[in-house]
């Protein structure tokens, strides 16, 4: 019944936990904004691995996992995210916190799962200031905001063919908006006077759109170890964006819109890239396990969208992830560190985005715990990351980050008709 209280109101809290700014990083103005390759808070530790498969935990990038369950799952996490960004000679810092994701699993007859849910797809939250002159020797103040997102919420299903083999799908509607704004001051006319007026263009899209994933899982033993190895795939969709960008002359004393004028009224339909992802690991039931990921992501279509500049260009993502867990003793009675998972993984891959022709890299370390909790095999998941995106190199910006993130996992028997109340 407690989980079934936290769940209602988790749900509540998330409606709004999602609007929230995901991001502080200025790569994040290109495209639709960073995308979150992320899973739940146990597959995150383990640097985003999705190879291994359990009966308890939601696998949230693999649906082929669901049909495992054996439990009804509820699992939601968030992250705080702390940046300190360098360009030039110069730093700065700044920070964030989301919700990550909320969703539900259970099974719904013998072999079949269902998870179903509500995510961060991608983030928009860059904030920059920048000073320009031209050759009447005026000089300008500009300032770049941006912020929002795409949410996606999913339903998916997973068959168990057989112990060793599963098969599963889930179907996402996307759906959100960004907004970018650029502020120009004239801060000298060319005499010294500066004018109290600020040009702003606004730009608001809207997205929405489906996607698909499939997946498969096989798992076996070889000389007395387990393996497990995953292969899914997502089909290219679109998405609709549509474009409201105007432009507002500012009285910089008191905020009034001295001019409005609508530059831009229109709709487009922009890439969903396909991806491909390819896993393989192994392991000893319920004490440890390795694994390593491919992920190929076809972001040069990504081309075609409303936030873009001339700076700027697509090339295919390449994604290399290794981690894994290890559980001193699972069933232990004595000691209750034995049953904490210790987890840990590394990962590199460039992004897609190149500007002023450098690929963006991100490069990243995590490690996390996961706490049992109560009955049941609830559990409670902390972890940490490090990592560095980006270069100062031809005047671009190195951003190293620290993230902690939380999970809770609420495992019950919801549906089973019980004998004595």
């Amino acid at each position: 019944m407690i989980n079934k209280i936290f769940l209602s109101i988790s749900l509540l809290f998330g409606v709004s936990a999602f609007a929230q700014q995901g991001t502080a990083s200025p790569y994040s103005f290109y495209g639709i904004g960073d995308i979150n390759n992320n899973g739940t808070n146990e597959y995150r530790a383990m640097a985003g691995t999705s190879v291994y498969t359990d009966s308890i935990h939601i696998n949230l990038q693999n649906p082929a996992s669901f049909g495992k369950l054996k439990l009804t799952t509820f699992a939601l996490g968030a992250t705080a995210k702390y940046y300190d960004f360098t360009s030039g000679g110069e730093s700065d810092k700044s920070q964030r916190q989301s919700l990550d994701y909320l969703t539900l699993g259970f099974p719904i007859a013998d072999k079949v799962g269902v998870v179903f849910g509500l995510q961060p797809y991608s983030n928009i939250g860059y904030k920059t200031n920048t000073t320009t002159s031209n050759e009447s020797n005026q000089l300008f103040a500009n300032t770049f905001n941006g912020s929002g997102g795409i949410n996606k919420t999913f339903l998916g299903i997973g068959y168990e063919i057989n112990s060793r083999l599963q098969i599963g799908i889930d179907a996402s509607y996307y759906f959100g908006h960004t907004d970018n704004t650029t502020a120009v001051q004239m801060i000298d006319n060319g005499s010294g006077v500066s004018l109290l007026t600020s040009t702003n263009e606004i730009r608001r899209i809207d997205y929405k759109g489906f996607g698909l994933r499939m997946a498969v899982q096989y798992a076996g033993q070889i000389k007395g170890l387990d393996y497990q190895t995953n292969l899914t795939y997502s089909p290219e969709t679109k998405f609709t964006a549509d474009n409201l960008t105007r432009l507002d002359v500012v009285n910089l004393t008191n905020g009034y819109i001295i001019d409005r004028k609508e530059t831009v009224n229109a709709s487009e339909k922009i890439t969903n890239p396909q991806v491909y992802s390819l896993g393989a690991g192994l392991g000893k039931n319920l004490k440890w396990f390795v694994s390593a990921q491919f992920t190929y992501t076809e972001n040069s279509k990504l081309k075609n969208s409303w936030n873009s500049s001339q700076y700027s260009s697509f090339e295919d993502s390449k994604r290399f992830s290794v981690g894994g867990f290890y559980i001193p003793k699972y069933n232990s009675f004595t000691s209750y560190f034995d049953r904490i998972v210790y987890r840990a993984g590394l990962r590199y891959e460039n992004t897609g985005l190149v500007l002023n022709n450098q690929s963006i890299n991100d490069f990243g370390v995590t490690a996390g715990f996961g706490f049992p909790v109560g009955r049941n095999f609830t559990n409670l998941n902390l972890g940490v990351e490090y990592g560095q995106r980006g270069t100062t190199s031809k005047n671009l910006v190195r951003e190293n980050y620290f993230n902690i993130t939380i999970g809770l996992s609420f495992n019950d028997f919801w549906f089973k008709k019980r004998r004595f109340e």
